[in-house]
């Protein structure tokens, strides 16, 4: 079997209905019942993996019978199983399960309605198999994937042949512009980093960058609507993963006046401890070492995800050199160096709060943009602060004032923020 799209037809699906309706008749239960039950998330409560570097088995115990469609990618292989939505109780550190031809695995809602298993593997994979097994004997329902080791070319060969959702199109934010109706306010996007599949760093009790940067992302939003002066829209509202291209294309289809992402850093323990937040403006050159790799950690969102790189459009790498870039980077400066003297007021800084690197996420070429790492999820202080109520309206009341200060020239003569 090739790497080609293996699914499960929904006309199976639909006859597992048909035949749920025959039971319910039998048993007195009413089939919208049975059908309202087999339209809930599955449930997915434990994870085994088996095999050898030739022939791996991954399998995942299911609490009812689901659709699948599995296909491959490269640069770095992976493996991908998109599902209906599904609630993942698997074990502690299940994902890091090492064996075979996996070297890991990640899990987590992709979409609203679909969620997504990507497999890591060591080397080029074949799809052997992938089927799911109804609940019998006891027993619950498995989702089985056998992969088989094979070489670059026959892999390349098959991600040739083989065909997988537009992630981007299936996934593309929920939230409207809000109406302009002639409205002249600025329009202000938010970007809470990271969602869905992919949880970003963790804390030491548990806790998510994803959780953590989109409830800081909704009281921001308030205090910037609370004004009256600027419209603002968020690239997600809920916990959904956006590809990092599509968040720049949201920006920009929506002529936003300011971009701003918002994260919560997490330094690896043989690299100590760090603390207090850090602007970060875009460059082809990284301020320093700290500033390149976490570019790189924050670049790899859509390799998390299982998305497939190569349909990114050749012009975003260029995007970086555009002279026509230059006047967007130098407000995207001027508003860098405003956010650092306001939450001067208000929150720990970095040491050094000021930096650059090639963040993916900032190449809008007329969108003035900057991330901004509230904090450190690795470090306790930080952790502490970056889950206050207290702390949270107080820096997104300084991040406000930030915007205040970087448009009230342009506000007051009434030219809504927009340079062209």
């Amino acid at each position: 079997m090739t790497a080609r799209a293996i699914a499960i037809t929904s006309a199976l699906v639909g006859a597992m209905l048909c035949q749920a309706g025959g039971i319910a008749a039998e048993s007195g239960i009413p089939a919208r019942a049975l059908a309202a039950q087999a339209e809930s998330p599955a449930v997915a409560t434990d994870v085994r993996i088996g095999g050898d570097d030739r022939q791996t088995r991954f399998v995942v115990d299911l609490n009812r019978r689901i659709d699948l469609a599995v296909f491959t990618l490269a640069d770095p292989y992976r493996v991908v199983v998109d599902l209906p939505q599904t609630i993942f109780k698997l074990p502690t550190k299940a994902g890091e399960q090492v064996r075979g031809l996996v070297m890991a695995f990640r899990y987590g809602l992709i979409m609203q309605g679909g969620s997504r298993i990507v497999l890591d593997a060591k080397g080029p994979v074949r799809v052997d198999k992938a089927f799911v097994l109804d609940a019998t004997e006891g027993q619950p329902a498995r989702l089985v994937l056998d992969l088989v080791a094979t070489d670059r070319a026959t892999f390349m060969h098959n991600l040739a042949l083989g065909n997988h959702p537009n992630l981007t199109a299936s996934t593309r934010s929920r939230e409207q512009l809000p109406k302009s109706d002639g409205d002249a306010r600025p329009l202000i996007v938010l970007d809470p980093g990271h969602g869905g599949i992919d949880n970003g760093t963790k804390g030491s009790g548990g806790e998510l960058e994803k959780d953590v940067v989109l409830a800081f992302a909704q009281t921001f939003r308030e205090k910037l609507e609370s004004g009256g002066r600027y419209r603002v829209a968020m690239t997600r509202s809920e916990d959904t993963f956006i590809p990092l291209g599509e968040r720049v294309r949201f920006a920009r289809a929506r002529s936003a006046a300011l971009f701003i992402s918002l994260h919560a850093d997490a330094l690896p323990r043989r690299e100590g401890q760090a603390e207090g937040a850090t602007v970060y403006t875009l460059s082809e050159n990284a301020s320093d070492a700290e500033a390149a790799r976490l570019a790189e950690t924050e670049n790899k969102a859509d390799v998390i995800a299982g998305v497939d790189l190569t349909a990114e459009p050749d012009d975003v790498a260029n995007i970086l050199v555009d002279l026509a870039q230059r006047e967007t980077k130098t407000f995207s400066m001027q508003f860098a160096r405003t956010v650092v003297e306001e939450l001067k007021t208000a929150a720990r800084l970095h040491k050094h709060p000021l930096k650059s690197a090639g963040f993916k996420v900032l190449l809008a070429p007329d969108v003035p943009s900057v991330l901004v790492e509230l904090g450190y999820m690795s470090t306790k202080d930080d952790l502490k602060q970056l889950t206050s109520e207290s702390w949270r309206a107080r820096t997104a009341q300084a991040l406000a004032q930030a915007v205040d200060n970087f448009f009230t020239p342009r506000v007051a003569g009434g030219a809504g923020g927009r340079r062209n």
